[in-house]
């Protein structure tokens, strides 16, 4: 990916983050997911008093994405950052996560995880994720 489009989702992902959910965590993160067909798709964390039905921003995105048809994907880029603070961090995103993402981006889905535009980690979902069980491992 060049420089240019990689700014381009991170700013994407900051947008999104502006719509978290977290009274609890206070931790906003934003996620915008890039589709083959070169649709984003942009999620946020919803946070939920039980814990455990609380969704990721990531895979906020990509349920979004594949509820609306899209089912291959090219990068990710995900940001993070305590409610009215700056970035000081990475944000990776979690376990479960990467094995969603693995599903549909598999190995090679770039994987974008930023402080700003200017300041990110470009690697892939395999270097996170190494030996990733995805839909080969069922044939």
């Amino acid at each position: 990916m060049e420089k240019a489009e990689i700014q381009s989702l991170i700013r994407d992902a900051f947008e999104a983050r502006k719509f978290a959910y977290v009274p609890y965590s206070r931790f906003h993160v934003g996620a915008a997911l890039l589709g083959k067909n070169g649709t984003v798709y942009k999620g946020c964390n919803i946070e939920n008093a039980g814990y455990t039905p609380t969704n990721c921003a990531e895979r906020t995105a990509l349920f979004k994405a594949v509820s609306e048809g899209e089912r291959e994907f090219t990068a990710i880029a995900i940001v993070g950052s305590k409610v009215g603070e700056k970035n000081t961090l990475v944000t990776g995103p979690c376990g479960v996560c990467r094995q969603a993402l693995f599903e549909f981006g598999g190995p090679s889905l770039t994987v974008i995880m930023a402080k700003s535009e200017d300041d990110y980690i470009v690697t892939t979902l395999g270097e996170l994720l190494p030996y990733g069980f995805g839909p080969a491992n069922l044939d």
